[in-house]
């Protein structure tokens, strides 16, 4: 084949370091739009960006010319240095360290739109950490509490 093609969904879950509840309604959708036009930016188009106040889901499709944690060092360490301008109240924001990230079937893509966009409904019932380690049992992920939670 003389052409390189891919299309591959993934879907990327971090937290505010420590779940810290900062991304508050008055910088939230900012932020998720921010996030998004990173993306755009290494030809990873987000399908849907959207979280709580202390985490982001984003739901894109992987370029075939990055790497995943090339991905997130740029998100993370761009929409870090983005917060920062915001005001006094984010001056010390981090992300945590690690991240999540989950293939998603082309025959899944509106079921996991569709979950990412109702995150505020679905976090006054479970929370981050549950629902990470759900996603991790799901997906057959192996992990370790101690490394997880920074």
């Amino acid at each position: 084949m003389s052409q390189s093609l891919a299309k591959c969904y993934i879907h990327i879950i971090f937290s505010v370091k420590d779940r810290m509840p900062l991304l508050d309604d008055s910088v939230r959708n900012q932020m998720h739009a921010y996030q998004a036009s990173i993306l755009r930016t290494l030809n990873c188009p987000a399908i849907v960006v959207d979280g709580t106040d202390n985490h982001v889901h984003i739901f894109c499709l992987l370029s075939r010319t990055e790497n995943i944690s090339n991905i997130l060092l740029k998100i993370k360490r761009s929409s870090s240095k983005w917060i920062k301008t915001k005001g006094d109240k984010y001056h010390k924001f981090q992300w945590q360290k690690g991240y999540g990230v989950f293939s998603v079937s082309h025959s899944n893509l509106a079921k996991v739109k569709d979950y990412i966009l109702n995150q505020q409904a679905h976090h006054k019932s479970i929370s981050f950490e549950d629902e990470l380690r759900s996603f991790f049992k799901k997906h057959n992920v192996e992990f370790d509490e101690k490394y997880v939670w920074d």
